[in-house]
Parts: structure tokens; sequence; C-alpha cells
């Protein structure tokens, strides 16, 4: 399989500036992208874990507290939650730019959790680099996973 390409394009960039509430929100062709606008090449990433896909549980579901029970097979007995996004731009994003990304994991941690339960940290670091290779932008996402159930009496058991 080839790497999935990212192509930055006005219209994309309009769309996006537009679903933030930019002000500046107009057409422009030489407009830079917005600072969180890589987020939006989830979707030209076939497999990305957030792309809901037709007939299969989508994780951002809302069905079930955490969004993600069931699909581990069986009733998700954690919550994992989205909690920090970081980006470093090496250049700015420019309409025209292709980009393609790649994604490694980060570092992992754990915490205690206030109300019972350990909390499990894991970062992940996706470099968006150019035709030429260069760097562009490196994003890093930290999901927090719990140790108990949504909706769990903390000191229940349920773990």
């Amino acid at each position: 399989m080839t790497e999935p390409r990212f192509p930055v394009e006005a219209g994309h960039v309009l769309m996006f500036r537009r679903a933030i509430g930019d002000p500046a929100a107009v057409y422009d062709p030489e407009a830079l992208a917005p600072p969180t606008f890589p987020v939006a090449g989830a979707q030209f990433e076939p497999e990305h874990p957030l792309r809901p896909r037709p007939g299969e549980p989508w994780m951002g579901s809302g069905r079930t507290p955490s969004g993600t029970a069931g699909l581990d097979g069986g009733e998700s007995r954690t919550s994992t939650l989205h909690a920090e996004q970081h980006f470093t731009y090496h250049r700015p994003l420019r309409v025209g730019d292709v980009l393609t990304p790649s994604r490694r994991p980060g570092e992992e941690w754990t915490k205690e959790g206030r109300r019972g339960g350990t909390l499990r940290f894991t970062s992940y670091v996706t470099e968006y680099r150019d035709a030429d290779g260069e760097l562009v932008v490196t994003a890093r996402s930290v999901a927090v996973a719990t140790s108990q159930a949504p909706g769990a009496e903390p000191g229940s058991g349920e773990a």
C-alpha cells in the first residue's frame, strides 16, 4: 500500500476555516492553512482510526459513554479520550502543498486518577513532509484511557 498523500487545497482550507469559526474564512488561493489544519489529513487516510467506515462500529459514535464499546469484540471496560494536541511548524503550510504523513508511537505514562483508577496516557507523533521530503509540521497527540468502565462507581471492582 502506498503512503496516503494529503493535498492542501484552497477549498478544503476555506471549509476548515469556516468549520472552526475563523473570521478570515474567505476564499484565498494564496492563503496559509490554519494552525490545526493538519488534522484534516485524516480524511485522506483510509485506515485512520477516527475515520468512520460504513457497516462498522465507530469510535466516535457516542452510542456509549466512551464511544468505544464493542470495538474490541466485546463490551469495552475502559474509556478513551483525546487529551492534548500540539503542532510544531517547521515552515508555514501553504495551499498547493502535498503532504505525506508518517505516524509513530511516542511516550507512554500512567497517573493515578482523583476518583480512583489508573489513567494511561499514550502519545503519537505524526510528521508531515512535503513533495521534496522536507519536514513541514510535526503533530503530537495524547490520548488518555481510564482503567474503570464508564459510569462505574469508584471502588466497585470494575476495572
